[in-house]
């Protein structure tokens, strides 16, 4: 299969956790789809201290894959908000 985009989508997104509205992280996200995955390349600004967990509640929101060869984290469902 095809790797992602190297280049990236241009469009940034902030991600908020569903529970306590505190900010993940900025992502360039590419497509109108719903937020299923985050590649780790195109995550711009970090706000957690441990991957996949949110900094206030510490409520796990995504899980660590490898997909088409590439780190991501799979986002579980309802637990992450963006705007």
């Amino acid at each position: 299969m095809a790797k992602p985009n190297v280049k990236g989508p241009s469009r940034t997104i902030d991600i908020f956790c569903a529970v306590c509205q505190s900010k993940l992280f900025k992502y360039r996200k590419g497509g109108k789809g719903a937020l299923i995955k985050c590649f780790v390349e195109r995550i711009s600004k970090d706000y957690t201290a441990k991957v996949g967990e949110c900094p206030q509640c510490h409520q796990v929101f995504a899980r660590e894959v490898l997909i088409r060869g590439v780190p991501a984290l799979k986002i579980i469902g309802n637990k992450v908000r963006y705007k």
